[in-house]
């Protein structure tokens, strides 16, 4: 237990799925280590070998010296090389090798994590260079797992933990950016709202309304008259809110009524993270 209970539920979700990474993937034969995920260039192999990157900079340890290869097509900007030599650096490594770094890592986080004296507005350095708050950065790590415990489930064709707690953590992080997604990115209209109804192991309805300076706010109460109505369930969303497809290949699965163009505009900025 960490000595500040707020920061309890986000060390739970993350102990949680970064456990059941463990246990997904310590049967694996080799050539289910170089299956593709959803993530952009990104095989099961390298999820993993994220995982295990960010958690060892968070306990401290020196970033690999390495030069990455050029022709990596997924790598496109500072954010995405950093992130990348933790994963490129691992590129060789065997399943035994991967499995025991990883069981080791969760060891050594999960004693730091015990044993964590800073509360929640405790400012430190995120991995990607920025300063952040201890509840901030718990936060993130427990929405990052349980996206990559998904992507992992997804690509080995074993479901599950969709209602984690990472799930509704997810859930709450996904919710907090949908009025940037509507009316920043997807520009909808002042004195509008729009409505997503959730539906499945994590259900939800939010509604986003616009006011007359075009600020949006999102709150659980009803919509009379929406502009658009997303209706579609928890897995589908996460995968559109995650970057992991395309809003065209799950359209059977998403129902929209309204506006078709807003509703376009705001499915094709719908990721919140990449």
């Amino acid at each position: 237990m960490t000595e500040h209970p707020s920061l309890q539920p986000y060390v739970d979700a993350w102990t949680h799925s970064v456990e059941a990474i463990s246990e997904l993937v310590q049967p694996l034969v080799e050539g289910e280590w170089n299956r593709a995920t959803a993530v952009p260039g990104w095989s099961v192999r390298d999820v993993v070998s994220h995982v295990i990157g960010l958690e060892c900079e968070l306990l401290g340890d020196p970033r690999p010296i390495h030069t990455l290869p050029r022709d990596l097509y997924h790598v496109t900007d500072e954010t995405s090389r950093r992130m990348e030599v933790q994963v490129d650096v691992r590129r060789h490594h065997t399943g035994p090798e991967m499995t025991s770094e990883l069981e080791y890592t969760i060891i050594r986080r999960s004693r730091q994590l015990r044993n964590e004296k800073r509360g929640p507005e405790a400012t430190l350095r995120h991995p990607l260079g920025h300063d952040v708050t201890m509840l901030d950065l718990l936060r993130e790590r427990a929405f990052d797992v349980w996206a990559h415990e998904q992507d992992l489930r997804r690509a080995l064709g074993k479901p599950g933990n969709l209602d984690a707690p990472g799930a509704h953590v997810a859930r709450d992080v996904f919710i907090a950016a949908l009025p940037a997604v509507v009316a920043e990115r997807g520009s909808a209209p002042a004195n509008s709202a729009v409505v997503f109804d959730v539906s499945g192991p994590v259900e939800f309805m939010r509604t986003v309304r616009v006011d007359k300076e075009g600020r949006a706010t999102v709150n659980g109460s009803p919509s009379l008259g929406p502009a658009v109505t997303f209706a579609l369930d928890w897995e589908t969303y996460v995968r559109l809110a995650c970057g992991r497809v395309r809003p065209q290949a799950v359209a059977d699965r998403v129902k929209v009524e309204g506006d078709q163009r807003l509703a376009e505009a705001i499915l094709a900025h719908f990721a919140v993270t990449a």
